[in-house]
């Protein structure tokens, strides 16, 4: 696969995460009509779980991500009374906007954390020692694992481009709380990359 088809992967496998990842949390995470078929946090986290398969480049992905956030915004708004700003829009958040109340230095932490295991995982899964056809479980299952853990506090980042797509259409809060799910998630994958190769470098 050449360069422009990477990026074209990366922008359709941002737009499906945003698409199905969001989706699921503003569309099916409660069910207003019988709250007893929403999917809720499991739902939602296996959702975003269920879309990872690529990572990668930065453009690509926020491209793919808006346009995800984009054909949302489209379906969401034909249910009466739809307001992606009042709602947040599956938007990240902290203080009054973390859905769980949580302060600015426990979202950072989470996001600073969970990332770095999440390209601690993504490293191991994709080493060449690694098996090929196991990457895609492990990564898919760590990333609903991560939700499952910090959607109450943040809704859940661990992605840059992710954040940014929603945060588009909420606007207001959410595009100034945005520069915490860039610093964070960037901290982390640092912090990963750092700390897988110590390990690789120990096992050698």
């Amino acid at each position: 696969m050449g360069n422009i088809g990477k990026l074209v992967a990366e922008a359709i496998g941002t737009f499906w995460l945003v698409l199905g990842g969001c989706g699921s949390a503003v569309l099916a995470a409660a069910w207003a009509a019988d709250p007893h078929l929403g999917i809720g946090f499991v739902g939602v986290s296996l959702a975003f779980g269920l879309t990872v398969l690529l990572p990668g480049y930065v453009v690509a992905q926020v491209i793919g991500g808006i346009l995800g956030a984009l054909v949302l915004h489209l379906v969401a708004s034909g249910l009466p009374g739809f307001d992606a700003a009042a709602g947040g829009f599956a938007s990240n958040g902290y203080g009054a906007h973390s859905p769980g109340g949580y302060s600015w230095q426990s979202c950072f932490i989470i996001e600073v954390v969970l990332t770095a295991v999440f390209l601690f995982v993504i490293h191991g899964a994709t080493d060449r020692k690694a098996g090929s056809v196991i990457a895609p479980i492990a990564i898919g299952l760590c990333l609903t694992l991560i939700h499952l853990v910090s959607i109450p506090v943040t809704n859940t980042s661990v992605n840059p481009a992710r954040s940014t797509a929603t945060a588009v259409f909420a606007g207001g809060w959410a595009l100034s709380q945005l520069w915490m799910f860039w610093v964070a998630p960037l901290v982390g994958g640092i912090v990963g990359g750092l700390l897988y190769k110590a390990v690789d470098d120990c096992a050698d």
